[in-house]
């Protein structure tokens, strides 16, 4: 079985082939092609993701990206047994870029057109690494939008448990960064700073607070860290009658990205430690761009040790958007039948699909 997965839902455009052997009760994946087109260049000269520039700049290249897929696959378009697309949540123009392109694919090949959660399918990234994995496990998904924890019973049903209730944590390491002098998308960057803290030995001190709500339950807040972070570097700005446009000190740049990385992967440490104290999971699945972040890695590894419990993470490459996770989300979705036809939709939220899809009677998520 080859299944084509499209990614559209913010600013990379990706288009990426999966073959799937079904054997002895199990999967063996196999990822032909996975081609991502970036627009980070052209978002960084305003500081983050324009909407209407991004769903245009789809538009512009998903049919290069698609032919780049199949090519590279070594597939021709009538080779495709279905067609894979993330129809929720994201950012709306996006979202109805590449599920236009999907349904008019699928509708011309005559193959099953199949919508896909984007936030399910950072975690799906998982399959294409681990052989072996299969529900239940916990779920763990850090992204630019979401800091999510999730009981994953089946494949294709993902309960949310936990998560942020304002800021997720990619959107505050990039709010956090661009505070301190770095571009657009800051989440690498300040993962390097955070390394070279440590290797010198930063004596700075920033006191910022936990975003782990306090109390009984498995949920973050990351507006507060981040306006104590803003609060702190406008202070020292000030002291140190910094003129706008004048960059701070190394010291403190490093300090700054090591006491919020910190902060951070301890704060949502403590969740997850109250999580899988709270459950029998013997997996758990970290996963979106957020987990390519070394000291996360890290800080989950060690939570999930305590506990007994196998942590799996995709490799970085698969940490960010891309179709390839759409596609192994596509799979599992298929053999539930969960497939749509040309009247699907695009949706910009996880409730309004939700509400769309039980009104036309589309089978349930969970």
């Amino acid at each position: 079985m080859l299944i084509f997965g499209v990614e559209s839902s913010c600013d990379e455009t990706s288009c990426a082939v999966l073959s799937v052997e079904e054997e002895n009760g199990g999967r063996v994946f196999s990822l032909r092609s996975n081609i991502v087109a970036s627009q980070v260049e052209t978002h960084r000269l305003f500081g983050g993701v324009v909407p209407e520039i991004a769903s245009r700049a789809h538009a512009e290249v998903i049919s290069k990206v698609a032919r780049d897929a199949l090519s590279e696959a070594g597939i021709g378009p009538h080779d495709i047994d279905a067609v894979a697309v993330t129809s929720y949540p994201g950012l709306i123009g996006c979202l109805l870029v590449g599920t236009s392109f999907a349904k008019g694919l699928s509708s011309s090949l005559g193959v099953p057109l199949v919508p896909v959660n984007h936030i399910e399918a950072h975690a799906a990234a998982a399959y294409l690494c681990e052989y072996d994995l299969s529900a239940p496990f916990g779920a763990l998904v850090v992204s630019g939008s979401h800091t999510s924890l999730y009981d994953v019973p089946r494949e294709t049903s993902f309960i949310p448990v936990g998560g942020s209730r304002d800021d997720a944590a990619g959107e505050a390491f990039d709010k956090v960064g661009r505070i301190i002098g770095l571009p657009y998308p800051a989440g690498r960057a300040m993962d390097e700073l955070a390394v070279r803290a440590a290797e010198q030995g930063a004596d700075e001190d920033v006191p910022l607070p936990s975003p782990a709500i306090p109390g009984d339950n498995l949920d973050f807040s990351f507006s507060g860290l981040k306006t104590a972070a803003l609060n702190y570097v406008n202070t020292k700005r000030q002291s140190m009658k910094l003129k706008e446009g004048d960059p701070l000190p190394e010291k403190t740049v490093l300090a700054v990205a090591a006491s919020f990385t910190n902060a951070v992967c301890s704060g949502i440490s403590k969740k997850l430690s109250l999580f899988l104290k709270s459950r029998n999971y013997d997996k758990l699945v970290l996963a979106g761009g957020v987990a390519a972040n070394s000291h996360l890695r890290r800080s989950a590894d060690a939570v999930c040790r305590k506990y007994g419990v196998r942590l799996i993470a995709p490799p970085v490459s698969l940490c960010g958007d891309n179709a390839a996770m759409v596609a192994a989300a596509g799979y599992y979705a298929l053999k539930e039948g969960l497939i749509a036809d040309s009247a699907m939709n695009a949706y910009a939220s996880e409730e309004a699909a939700e509400k769309a899809m039980k009104e036309c009677g589309f089978k349930p998520l969970h």
